[in-house]
């Protein structure tokens, strides 16, 4: 499979480029530092660009049967128009190349999301990661109103910690104390969506 890859060079997005090599994909990743991903260099094709510029997420996306976004700020609070930007550049430059799939990774609280949240992860939804959900909530808005095929993944609290591959995931899953799920995981998961059609135009809340 013709993979794009946004957010490459994040935490997540890097489980994502190893596990699509190891899937034996054809690899491209759009990076704004390329040299961010030189240890795999050789075996992707790296595009240097923005992801909120629909030019630059077009110019990668040529010739691929899926985009896999795992697009994040970092330890920021400021999203700075991150996803909503991104995410109307990725349909439009879907729409352009001619490509259909693409798997979106948001976070557990957005939208609906967050009617199954507990005590503890409401209270952070409201206030420190408000104007990010907001923006997030956008982005999924926008990519649910599309004509893609899409899948949008809700993990819980990410972890650097080791797959497990004994997630829960499901469109609702009610969560219990500190819910988390490793990065790992969501990068199966969403390499998994992408390859199949189980959750073609449906959201996935993914937690241990």
């Amino acid at each position: 499979m013709k993979l794009l890859i946004l957010g490459g060079t994040g935490p997540t997005g890097r489980h994502l480029l190893d596990l699509a090599l190891k899937a034996g994909d054809t690899v491209t990743a759009l990076a704004r530092n390329p040299g961010a991903v030189d240890n795999v260099a050789d075996q992707i094709a790296v595009v240097a660009g923005d992801a909120t510029a629909q030019r630059d997420v077009a110019t990668a996306a040529l010739g691929q049967d899926a985009i896999i976004s795992a697009l994040g700020q970092g330890k920021s609070l400021n999203h700075h128009g991150l996803f909503d930007q991104a995410s109307a550049a990725v349909i439009g430059a879907a729409h352009q190349q001619g490509v259909c799939r693409l798997v979106w990774m948001s976070s557990f609280g957005v939208g609906d999301t967050f009617d199954t949240a507990n005590i503890t992860q409401k209270a952070m939804y409201r206030t420190m990661l408000k104007g990010v959900y907001a923006n997030k909530k956008i982005a999924d808005d926008r990519i649910r109103a599309s004509d893609l095929d899409w899948t949008l993944v809700y993990p819980s609290a990410l972890t650097n910690g080791p797959a497990k591959g004994t997630y829960r995931v499901g469109e609702r899953v009610p969560m219990k104390g500190a819910a988390r799920i490793s990065r790992a995981d969501v990068a199966a998961f969403m390499l998994q969506a992408a390859h199949g059609s189980d959750w073609s135009r449906r959201e996935a809340v993914i937690t241990d």
